[in-house]
């Protein structure tokens, strides 16, 4: 049997992403009604291997393998040998003999690369600062939702180029939206990582440094924390290069009428969301953060069922 992992978005063709997120939505759907969920991955464990910490990534596998029958089992660095110096090697290949998939969390996307290279089960990407494409994945169907289609809308992407803003690029070169990326000097998407899927996104993506600009006749408006996990000695130097990169009332004012809202989570109200957002209506950041569930139930069943 093939082994599928789940690195990056584009590790699924554009037919299974639709697919999967339109799975993702029955399955909410069912959940809402109180429907009885099938079991399908009875008998069946997931690792959750987490070098960086995580609140809706851990309780969103977690919670979603209890949903399908299975069980989760979370390995953090300092509960594992990992954390004493084990190679990635033999900790995978001792966690592929007793687990059927592995959840892998962590900093430098080479360590992901690794894990998969020498797995016999399903490896997904938790997190890597390279991509970030589970959260992606929740996002599109979070879009879905809310406009009924993702082609022809335009996303804008407000602030730091980090690994979310580079699984956007992603799925702008797989789907046909206009992605528009404002961010500060020096602050911008992965050079290589733009380099090789950017050009896929052709005329659709634009990169820039005035938010404003970005935002016009946009139909939403995505931001992310501008000092993410690992960055936290910069901080400061990060909140006065980021100073003009927050979503506010007035940055709305040149979108496109109806638009929404968008943030992976955790939020810096104050910083990248002006504080008077916190009750806004256009805001869907909890509707993206209950979708990992769903979404990743529906890649879970198609990886490991």
């Amino acid at each position: 049997m093939v082994i599928r992992h789940f690195l990056e978005l584009s590790d699924l063709t554009a037919s299974e992403i639709r697919e999967t997120i339109n799975h993702a939505l029955a399955l909410k759907r069912d959940r809402a009604a109180g429907k009885l969920q099938p079991s399908p991955l009875t008998g069946k464990t997931l690792a959750l291997v987490f070098e960086k910490s995580s609140t809706r990534t851990r309780v969103s596998f977690e919670v979603g393998m209890g949903e399908l029958g299975g069980r989760a089992l979370f390995l953090s660095p300092s509960e594992i040998q990992l954390g004493r110096g084990e190679s990635i090697r033999d900790t995978v290949k001792v966690l592929s003999r007793m687990c059927h998939g592995i959840v892998l969390r962590t900093h430098d996307h080479s360590r992901l690369a690794e894990f998969a290279r020498n797995a016999t089960v399903p490896v997904i990407n938790g997190l890597t600062d390279l991509l970030h494409p589970v959260q992606i994945l929740a996002d599109l169907m979070t879009i879905q939702e809310q406009f009924g289609k993702f082609e022809g809308l335009k996303i804008a992407y407000i602030g730091d180029g980090n690994n979310v803003a580079n699984s956007w690029i992603e799925a702008c070169a797989l789907f046909d939206f206009q992605l528009s990326i404002a961010h500060p000097p020096g602050y911008g998407p992965d050079p290589g990582f733009l380099e090789f899927a950017g050009a896929r996104c052709g005329g659709r993506l634009t990169i820039m440094q005035d938010p404003r600009a970005a935002a016009k006749d946009a139909h939403i408006l995505y931001t992310d924390t501008w000092t993410s996990m690992g960055q936290e000695e910069e901080a400061g130097i990060r909140r006065h290069a980021f100073q003009g990169y927050q979503i506010n009332r007035k940055l709305m004012e040149v979108c496109a009428p109806g638009v929404r809202i968008m943030h992976c989570l955790p939020a810096h109200w104050g910083e990248e969301l002006a504080l008077e957002l916190q009750d806004a209506p256009e805001l869907v950041v909890y509707d993206e953060a209950e979708n990992r569930l769903h979404a990743q139930k529906a890649l879970l069943l198609l990886l490991m069922s």
